[in-house]
């Protein structure tokens, strides 16, 4: 595989990442297309399958992981897997576009891992554990106990933040979405010099 860029957005669940994420694919300087994930759990209201996610079967997904179609992949929570499939990354890179994830911690490592020089990974980080839990429970898209199940592989995840790129303190939006922009720009011009210069 060739193409353009990677950039990666990882966080704890409810850090904001994925408001970051829609605000850069609303930037037409950036040429970035979102890299949709697989997973094997239900779709919650309002999602669109091939949209937000592929929803596939346990099944399904177990069989993508045997013949070695994901990129990463991952069971989150007992049989609920999230992955990125190969043909995602190539369907975008054929676009002449940049792919941007908004992945869970152990994807984008990986990923990161897999393309070095080509990935930018970026952790957003919550103010704190409890303004997590605030944002989580205003969601009210999950019981006390599943985000109490979120509260606590926060605290995991924040724990490899210093192993990213950068690390973006999501306090105020605004300022956060700069920051990501500035970045994501750099990364991106860095990419067409090298182009240039060969």
């Amino acid at each position: 595989m060739a193409g353009g860029k990677l950039i990666v957005f990882s966080a704890p669940s409810g850090s904001g990442k994925t408001t970051i994420v829609r605000h850069l694919l609303e930037i037409p300087a950036l040429n970035l297309d979102f890299s949709i994930s697989a997973t094997s759990r239900e779709p919650r209201e309002h999602e669109i399958d091939g949209e937000d996610y592929y929803f596939i079967s346990t099944e399904k997904f177990k069989s993508h992981i045997k013949n070695g179609d994901f990129l990463e992949w991952e069971e989150v929570y007992r049989d609920n897997f999230y992955g990125t499939l190969k043909t995602e990354i190539e369907r975008i890179w054929a676009k002449g576009k940049n792919v941007i994830f908004d992945i869970d911690v152990v994807g984008g490592l990986r990923i990161k891992k897999k393309y070095p020089e080509e990935t930018l990974a970026v952790f957003v980080k919550p103010p704190s554990v409890d303004e997590l839990k605030i944002r989580l429970k205003k969601r009210k898209t999950e019981s006390e106990e599943k985000i109490n199940m979120r509260i606590a592989k926060a605290s995991v995840e924040m724990a490899t933040a210093p192993q990213f790129d950068y690390i973006i303190e999501n306090d105020k939006l605004e300022n956060a979405f700069k920051e990501a922009e500035q970045l994501v720009m750099q990364h991106i011009s860095e990419k067409k010099r090298e182009n240039e210069e060969e």
